[in-house]
């Protein structure tokens, strides 16, 4: 459990940011809580499928290691692109992409290089 709090941190400090960005750009100007709230929201909700669930349906299916990563992050991208839609972001397709997309290469870049998450 200790691993996914670490690697859930890890994505939050890396996506959050850059959601909370967006949405002051191409988002509905929010401001204060509410836009910290709306950036902290898609992980939340994503996170704990794409490190328990998609994994465990990946091994019952018989998946390979790589086509589980391709599925889980395929995933993130669409469900997290459709609460920012939600959330009144302009290009909430290209917003989540690109947050997922710096997300798995720092965590991959991280675990290379320290270790963790």
């Amino acid at each position: 459990m200790l691993r996914w709090l670490v690697a859930f941190a890890f994505t939050q400090l890396v996506e959050a940011p850059l959601y909370a960005h967006a949405l002051g750009v191409d988002g509905p100007r929010r401001s204060g809580r509410g836009r910290v709230l709306w950036a902290l929201l898609p992980s939340l909700l994503t996170h704990p499928v794409v490190w328990f669930l998609i994994p465990l349906a990946g091994r019952a299916l018989g998946m390979r290691y790589v086509a589980t990563v391709v599925v889980a992050e395929v995933f993130a991208v669409v469900v997290e692109a459709a609460i920012l839609h939600r959330a009144g972001l302009g290009r909430a397709f290209r917003w989540s992409l690109f947050a997922n997309a710096t997300s798995a290469c720092l965590g991959l870049l991280s675990r290379s290089v320290f270790g963790w998450p």
